[in-house]
């Protein structure tokens, strides 16, 4: 059975995608197979495997509004066992429509079309919105874990409450009653004090989810989308390659122990 996994805060800029492209490539790499959900509306995930939005047939937005089955939305990338639902900006368009449904509705359509889709992969990634609306709350309702990135700045708390009262609500509703939290992962990280500081704040307040690996402050992370490649493709050899590589081997840990 397929594992899913939610890349969610709802601050922007923490590395969300870069960390969900980056665990999709290197779980790719152990021979898993790999499907990534770009549920962004912004459609980073789908530009940094190098796909090109614009000539896109199908993407996870006509899967949701039921004009075709997810499966027939998904595309093989040119990486090894990585394939990628799609999304483009119209994938905000499905916010309204989302509204419309019942209470419960609303929130379980992602759920309901990853279903028969996720069988045929070992795990299934979800890059979600920087934003705390519908289609985070749907991400979090389809995912077995949720894997928080959390940038080592000094408002890095800021917006996590929210998010982690969200997750409980989503655990005690029914919805979701055994969603986890897989881990708190420490992103952009420098070899300063303050950032010394903020990674000993979080650890304090995630008592024994703070992933060991760190995520440091590294170009060849922030030029690699631009590229089309994951930063195992752009440069394996660099810092941010080898700390998402000890990432994704923890992570794996977590998952099967």
């Amino acid at each position: 059975m397929s594992k899913i996994i939610a890349v969610t805060n709802q601050k922007g800029g923490v590395g969300k995608t870069t960390t969900a492209v980056s665990v999709a490539y290197f779980l790719a790499k152990k021979n898993f197979r790999v499907l990534l959900v770009d549920f962004d509306p912004q459609g980073n995930a789908t530009s940094s495997l190098g796909i090109d939005k614009n000539r896109l047939k199908l993407t996870i937005l006509d899967a949701l509004d039921g004009t075709t089955t997810l499966k027939n939305a998904i595309v093989k990338t040119e990486f090894k066992k990585i394939y990628i639902a799609p999304s483009t900006p119209k994938l905000a368009d499905a916010e309204p429509g989302l509204a419309k449904l019942t209470i419960h509705e609303r929130f379980v359509q992602l759920r309901q079309i990853l279903q028969p889709a996720c069988k045929s992969y070992d795990y299934v990634i979800i890059d979600s919105p920087p934003s705390l609306s519908l289609l985070t709350v749907n991400a979090l309702v389809a995912a077995d874990f949720v894997l928080l990135p959390v940038q080592a700045e000094y408002f890095a708390m800021e917006g996590l409450t929210q998010l982690l009262n969200t997750i409980k609500l989503i655990r005690s509703n029914g919805l979701n009653p055994t969603l986890e939290i897989l881990g708190v992962l420490m992103t952009m990280v420098a070899k300063n004090t303050l950032a010394r500081q903020v990674v000993e704040q979080v650890q304090r307040h995630f008592p024994g989810k703070v992933f060991k690996t760190v995520i440091p402050r590294n170009v060849r992370l922030a030029e690699a989308p631009s590229f089309g490649m994951p930063i195992g493709v752009y440069d394996k050899l660099s810092k941010g390659s080898r700390a998402y590589k000890a990432l994704t081997a923890e992570i794996i840990e977590r998952i099967t122990e």
